[in-house]
């Protein structure tokens, strides 16, 4: 199979990039959860920024030093309210999402719905970096809460 990306996005579903570009973890303490992926298994942390609209403060560590891998993103709750508070009251720490680039976030958010698929966003939001995301329902994604994801210079 050709690794050239021209190549490959013709064998690719309309609107989809065909990578993982980061995994979510909840955490309680964000310090903890740092040293931990930083200073204890070396990941790079780029970005720590609060998403106050979510009622968060968000990590991004890379998966690798060119950052082509994707990030480790780290999800921790500002306060008792919201949904990484609730995840983390009901479920404790732990892999809350992981998100699938894509080219146009709105093109497979149609194919989704039309395939059936409940969707958690009809329409994309801003997230934590200024992308563009929207989730997908855990009941439709085989108990998997799935971020479908877009950077806003793409």
């Amino acid at each position: 199979m050709s690794t050239d990306p021209v190549a490959i996005s013709k064998i690719l579903p309309e609107g989809t990039a065909g990578f993982v570009d980061h995994i979510g973890i909840a955490v309680r303490d964000m310090d903890e959860s740092i040293a931990l992926y930083r200073d204890l298994l070396g990941l790079e942390l780029e970005l720590l920024e609060e998403v106050p609209s979510e009622n968060i403060q968000v990590a991004f560590l890379k998966l690798d030093r060119g950052g082509a891998l994707g990030h480790v993103e780290l999800l921790a709750p500002l306060s008792n309210e919201g949904n990484i508070a609730a995840f983390i009251e009901k479920k404790g720490p732990g892999l809350h999402h992981i998100a699938f680039a894509a080219e146009n976030i709105e093109t497979v958010l149609e194919r989704c719905r039309e395939a059936g698929m409940r969707l958690l966003d009809e329409k994309p939001r801003t997230g934590a970096r200024g992308k563009q995301i929207a989730f997908l329902h855990p009941k439709s994604g085989g108990g998997v809460l799935i971020e479908i994801c877009r950077d806003p210079e793409d």
